[in-house]
């Protein structure tokens, strides 16, 4: 219920007859339980298989603009909250997701940051213009004071066609509403909150 829908915690007690602080224990008993039995289901930046052809994309997840943490704020998408790569196969099969990073990070720093680019070779990955730079197939940048040639409109077209797949993956990630509507739980619980969310997904989505 509150993975899932991201319920007020004082509702879910209502549902259940019980308390809030006890939905809130229950909540930190589970969250820790579900991030530490599933964890293993998510790969690391060094298990993600080497040549092969993958669609990388950024997506913010969302919480309480804390006033403390200016780091968090993104001016992309105009709200405060942490980014984090996520990885696809071309089916969109969901393969990685990195560690948490600021929402003030661009997506590129934050594919960086993540390590992944280590030792692969990203040439036939597909990504957004944010990682040009990076070896990637990526849309043509429009030219200052021009226009693009229809041939590379055209490319343009097959090449966001592919990357439909990872922005319908994090779709599907944020059904998990505690991942697409704000945290409310305190910031430090977060980053193993969004590990059990994305565990879960993962054991949802991945064939037996």
């Amino acid at each position: 219920m509150y993975l899932r829908q991201n319920i007020v915690q004082a509702v879910i007690g209502e549902i259940l007859g019980v308390s809030q602080p006890t939905v809130s224990r229950a909540i930190k008993a589970l969250t820790e339980a579900i991030s530490r039995t599933l964890a293993v289901l998510l790969l690391t930046a060094e298990e993600v298989p080497r040549d092969c052809e993958y669609v990388v994309d950024g997506t913010l997840f969302p919480c309480l603009d804390w006033r403390k943490r200016r780091d968090l704020w993104s001016v992309k998408h105009g709200s405060a909250g942490m980014n984090v790569q996520i990885l696809v196969r071309l089916d969109g099969g969901f393969v990685w997701a990195s560690d948490p990073y600021p929402g003030s990070m661009h997506d590129v720093a934050a594919l960086d940051a993540s390590g992944l680019l280590e030792g692969m070779d990203p040439s036939g990955w597909i990504g957004d213009k944010g990682y040009v730079g990076r070896g990637m197939i990526t849309p043509h940048k429009k030219p200052p004071n021009g226009e693009l040639r229809e041939t590379a409109k055209e490319e343009n077209k097959s090449v966001n066609r592919i990357r439909q797949v990872v922005e319908r993956t994090i779709a599907h990630i944020k059904s998990w509403r505690i991942l697409h509507t704000p945290y409310r739980r305190p910031l430090e619980t977060f980053e193993q909150t969004i590990t059990a969310a994305l565990a879960l997904y993962s054991f949802k989505t991945t064939p037996e």
